[in-house]
């Protein structure tokens, strides 16, 4: 196969830089047969027996590192957050700086960096929900924390899948016999979508094959195609599932994709991924499902959000998930994108004009059927000393799966919620309109 590898930047913790090196799948590369990875414990689904053409095609996008949400959705609002933050904070809506904020609400703005997303949200169609994170796990370990957030349950080692891959193997294809219903845009298959049949991790979509001369690739290929149709299941699955995908997605042309409405992505690793997301969405395969991960997000040192390392990180991230939503979602698709991390910072800066591993963070949920054009909080639990959790971190006031469990339900057409997220009872927050 040829396979675009992406070199993830060099920074953060040592934890943060191990977990990027072995791009976050090593473990479950192979586990992408369903039959795989569910334990005997889970409860029983149940499929609907017609074909539904109404649900939207989800897009988790997962910012690693543990992102600064007190940056990334400002909470200008609170007197605090400038104490707190003397080198970092960004400045108000009405400061006289060129770096002042672009105001959300009364209370909440977002910072220059991410502009790109100030469209979606005055289209209605962006929702930030603040003070969110993991209720029933503490873990500051990026990999225990990105670990539970992925499978769907905290400290559960049984449980391998991920909840986005059980959400495709507890529905009927859009389409049948659907070659890609997931796919992970990188080059192993991230933990959100183990478990989802008919999936595969495809660094580049637009120039994924077997390599070597074009003249005999269709002889090699079947051949490949014999050898494994004489194994046994998952193993005969997916590289049967993987074949196929080389012959559909030869077709498509994806490297010469347009993007409507004039558009165009930034040329980045992750600006790319959305746009072969988008790609595959408007050729209509029958894909359900995606995951991209955008790392750099563990700013212990030299953050600077109004000019610095993660300005540019959010500046890249907001306008390639701008252009997104301008290509896809304001054109009509039913497309839903999250986009979340394993937890959030510390309220304080740090010595190094940095902050270190957190607690609760922001998340973004974009689409035509999100309740957007808000900042949702289950009550703003404040940055007052007594209000942080340990005298130091932003509390966790929303489980994140409320926010998934809704979608999964409302927009994706799943009832078997306590399978996708077992053991666990969501509250209805008013996500999807």
């Amino acid at each position: 196969m040829v396979l675009n590898m992406k070199r993830i930047r060099e920074t953060g913790c040592d934890e943060y830089q191990l977990l990027s090196r072995r791009h976050f799948v090593s473990a479950t590369a192979k586990l992408s047969a369903a039959a795989a990875v569910f334990p005997s414990w889970l409860p029983r689904i149940t499929l609907a027996n017609h074909y539904s053409s109404s649900r939207d095609v989800m897009v988790s996008i997962f910012m690693r590192g543990g992102t600064d949400g007190l940056s990334l959705v400002v909470p200008f609002g609170e007197s605090a957050y400038y104490n707190l933050r003397p080198s970092i904070a960004v400045p108000r809506p009405d400061a006289a700086s060129a770096n002042r904020s672009l105001a959300l609400d009364d209370f909440f703005a977002l910072p220059p960096g991410m502009q790109g997303l100030m469209p979606a949200y005055m289209e209605q169609d962006l929702l930030v929900v603040h003070a969110v994170g993991q209720l029933q796990s503490k873990s500051r370990s990026h990999f225990d924390a990105q670990r539970y957030m992925e499978v769907g349950k905290p400290v559960d080692p049984d449980l391998t899948s991920g909840w986005l891959g059980r959400h495709l193997a507890s529905v009927p294809p859009l389409q049948p016999g659907a070659a890609l219903r997931g796919i992970g845009i990188g080059s192993g298959l991230a933990k959100t979508l183990v478990g989802g049949p008919s999936t595969l991790p495809i660094a580049d979509p637009g120039n994924y094959g077997i390599g070597g001369s074009s003249s005999t690739r269709a002889a090699r290929t079947a051949v490949l195609a014999a050898d494994y149709a004489l194994t046994v299941d998952p193993l005969r699955a997916s590289a049967l599932d993987s074949i196929s995908t080389m012959g559909l997605l030869s077709q498509l042309n994806i490297s010469s994709y347009v993007a409507a409405n004039g558009v165009t992505y930034p040329n980045t690793s992750f600006g790319r991924a959305l746009k072969s997301v988008a790609a595959l969405i408007k050729s209509d395969i029958g894909l359900e499902a995606a995951s991209i991960d955008i790392g750099g997000w563990d700013t212990h040192a030299a953050q600077d959000p109004n000019g610095g390392s993660m300005f540019n990180l959010m500046v890249g991230f907001s306008a390639a998930l701008g252009a997104f939503w301008a290509d896809v979602i304001a054109s009509d698709y039913p497309v839903t994108a999250v986009a979340l991390s394993e937890f959030g910072r510390n309220a304080k800066e740090n010595g190094s004009a940095g902050t270190d591993h957190g607690r609760a963070t922001a998340m973004f949920a974009l689409g035509r059927s999100i309740a957007g054009g808000r900042v949702l909080t289950n009550g703003w639990p404040g940055l007052a000393t007594d209000q942080l959790e340990d005298r130091r971190d932003l509390r966790v006031t929303m489980d994140y799966r409320d926010v998934l469990a809704e979608i999964v339900s409302k927009r994706l057409e799943n009832n078997n919620v306590d399978f996708v997220f077992p053991g666990f009872t969501p509250t209805v927050r008013g996500v999807v309109r």
